[in-house]
C-alpha cells in the first residue's frame, strides 16, 4: 500500500459508489461519466493494494478495505463542509438519505417522521421508494422497512413494531351487495388485495389461506389503490387498518374471525450506520412507529377523512377491535 498515493478525490468518489452502490448513480452525484468513476475507483485500489468494491447482484458492494477507506473519505467531506461554512461546524445530520417502505407506511409512518426530522436539521434531504418485497439491501438504500422478518441480512436488522391488517367494504357496497356474516359468505364477493402472482411477502398470504375460493376483484401492487378501490365498492378489501379506519365509508367485516397482525423490520445497511443523517433517521422512524403504535394496531381510529367532506377532526376512540 502507497497511502503517498491515495487522492482525496478518489475516496470521495468511493463515497459516491457506496452510497449509490452503481458507478452510473455515483457518476451522476459527482458531476462525472461512469467510466471516470470506474477509472478513479481503480486508481484507488491500486494505491491501496487491495479491492475497495465488489459486484453483486444488488451492484457495488464495499469490501472491508473499502469499508475502512469510506470511513476515511466520510472524514475528507466533513472536513471540506466545514471549510466551505466558513469554519462554522455543520450539521452531521445532513446530505442525502435513501430508504424504501411498504406504500402505507411510507405515507404515514415515514412522511411524519421525516417532516419532523428536517424540521430540526434543514439540510438533510431523504428519498423514499415504496416497495412491498423482500428486504435484499438493494444497491443505493441505506434503510429498508419490510413486513416480516428478515430471513438474511449484510445490515443491522431491528424489529419496529407490528401492524394489523382487516377486512373492509363501503357502505355503499355493503347496502348493495349485502352484509357477510361469516367468513364461508366472503366466497360470495370479491376479493381487493395483491395482485397475487407478484406478492413476494410470504406472511401477507392471509386471504389465500382463509377464504382459497374467494375471488379477486381488483388487484394492485399498491395498498393505497386497494384502498381506493374498496372505497369505490370494488369489493371487499384486506387492508391495514391504519390506512382503512380513516375513512367514514369504510367498515370492518367480521374482526373476531379475520384479522393478521404482521411486524415491520427496518434493515440498516452496515456501512450506512456510520452516517450520522442515517442513524438519525433510523431513530426518527423507531420512535414514530412507537408513538403510532395503537393506530398501527386498528385499536385506535387514526385522524379520520369523511368521504363527502374531506378532512376533519375527531378524537380518538378505543375501537375493541371493529371500526369507530
Amino acid at each position: 500500500m502507497d497511502a503517498s498515493s491515495v487522492r482525496a478525490d478518489d475516496l470521495l468518489m468511493l463515497l459516491a459508489v457506496a452510497r449509490t452502490g452503481r458507478y452510473t448513480a455515483a457518476a451522476q452525484l459527482r458531476g462525472v461519466d461512469h467510466t471516470t468513476v470506474a477509472r478513479r475507483i481503480s486508481a484507488l485500489e491500486d494505491a491501496l493494494g487491495g479491492r475497495v468494491v465488489s459486484a453483486s447482484g444488488r451492484g457495488w458492494e464495499l469490501t472491508t478495505l473499502g469499508q475502512h477507506a469510506v470511513e476515511t473519505a466520510g472524514r475528507i467531506e466533513a472536513a471540506m463542509s466545514h471549510l466551505a461554512g466558513g469554519g462554522v461546524e455543520p450539521d452531521p445530520v445532513s446530505g442525502v438519505v435513501r430508504m424504501s417502505a411498504t406504500d402505507g407506511f411510507s405515507a404515514y409512518i415515514a412522511a411524519p417522521a421525516v417532516s419532523a426530522l428536517r424540521q430540526r436539521h434543514p439540510d438533510l434531504s431523504v428519498e423514499i421508494v415504496t416497495a412491498q418485497r423482500r428486504a435484499a439491501l438493494h444497491p443505493g438504500l441505506d434503510i429498508e422497512v419490510v413486513v416480516g422478518e428478515p430471513q438474511s441480512s449484510r445490515g443491522h436488522a431491528i424489529e419496529l413494531g407490528r401492524y394489523t391488517l382487516g377486512l373492509y367494504a363501503s357502505s355503499a357496497y355493503l347496502a348493495r351487495a349485502g352484509r357477510p356474516a361469516r367468513v364461508e359468505d366472503l366466497e360470495r364477493h370479491r376479493l381487493v388485495y395483491f395482485v397475487d402472482s407478484m406478492l413476494q411477502v410470504e406472511a401477507l398470504d392471509l386471504p389465500r389461506r382463509v377464504v382459497p375460493h374467494m375471488r379477486d376483484g381488483v388487484s394492485s401492487t399498491n395498498v393505497l389503490v386497494q384502498v381506493e378501490a374498496t372505497r369505490a365498492g370494488a369489493g371487499i378489501g384486506m387492508l391495514p387498518c391504519f390506512t382503512a379506519d380513516r375513512h367514514d365509508d369504510l367498515e370492518r367485516l367480521l374482526p373476531e374471525e379475520v384479522s393478521e397482525s404482521l411486524p415491520y423490520w427496518m434493515i440498516v445497511r452496515a456501512d450506512s450506520l456510520r452516517i450520522p443523517a442515517v442513524v438519525a433517521l433510523s431513530d426518527a422512524l423507531r420512535e414514530e412507529t412507537a408513538r403510532a403504535a395503537a393506530m398501527l394496531a386498528g385499536v385506535v381510529s387514526a385522524p379520520r377523512v369523511s368521504a363527502a367532506r374531506g378532512p376533519r377532526a375527531r378524537p380518538a376512540r378505543a375501537s375493541g377491535g371493529s371500526p369507530s
